[in-house]
């Protein structure tokens, strides 16, 4: 069934709108699985690559649902099929979560962690489009998604380490993964402060809401890969 995905999501490439067929099955996949395992399905690569392309398909449904194709769904559309083929290629973990994952913490943590990986994806988007496309608005939604995102991220920072409190007794464990992730929540700290403080705008800020994306990137995939983490679940 998860193949039928890329087909469904470049409907979207006609209209923004055809993407509802595509969230439809892929929201379905996604509680089939929390079913038949009991556990959110936010564990390993195959899990949160295949979350991470879900919830930006559904943040570019609702801020491209009265719009036309522009070129926001042209790079939007192929970075969720990008994200569905490393899912597909990822070895899925199976069978409940470990006792160390079972509480509402640690659940709150990564729902609203690959949210807020979305919604910096989409003002990735946003901000190429400001530069690129013919969007008057683009670069007013980039900062929308931005400002969002940094707020859903403080939180699960913030959930995150109650989490670790409970499962190893300290709210910090000085790992690669938190040292990141603290790096990722001050460079967008810095470009909100920039915008709203100094009242930068057009290109400089809009790259810089784009860059970040990348550091976003390799906090999620790179470190998890490359240095040994407590969050190597």
């Amino acid at each position: 069934m998860e193949m039928i995905l890329f087909i469904l999501y470049p409907l979207a490439l006609i209209a923004p709108r055809l993407v509802l067929p595509a969230l439809g099955l892929h929201a379905a996949l996604i509680a089939q699985t929390a079913v038949r395992y009991g556990r959110i399905p936010l564990i390993g690569l195959n899990d949160t690559l295949g979350f991470l392309a879900f919830a930006i398909g559904l943040i570019y449904g609702i801020a491209e649902w009265n719009r036309k194709r522009d070129l926001a769904t042209v790079l939007t559309i192929p970075m969720i099929l990008l994200l569905l083929a490393g899912s597909h290629l990822s070895p899925p973990v199976v069978g409940p979560l470990p006792p160390l994952l079972k509480t509402a913490w640690f659940e709150l943590h990564v729902i609203l962690s690959f949210i807020a990986y979305a919604l910096f994806a989409v003002g990735a988007v946003f901000g190429i489009h400001s530069q690129y496309g013919d969007e008057p608005f683009a670069e007013i939604n980039q900062y929308r998604s931005i400002l969002l995102g940094y707020i859903l991220f403080s939180c699960a920072t913030i959930f995150g380490g109650i989490w670790a409190y409970y499962a190893w007794g300290t709210y910090w464990l000085w790992t690669p993964k938190e040292l990141w992730t603290t790096i990722v929540w001050l460079y967008y700290g810095l470009y909100l402060h920039a915008r709203l403080v100094h009242g930068w705008r057009g290109p400089k800020v809009t790259w810089m809401g784009t860059f970040g994306i990348v550091i976003v990137m390799f906090t999620y995939v790179g470190v998890g890969l490359l240095m040994k983490s407590s969050h190597e679940f």
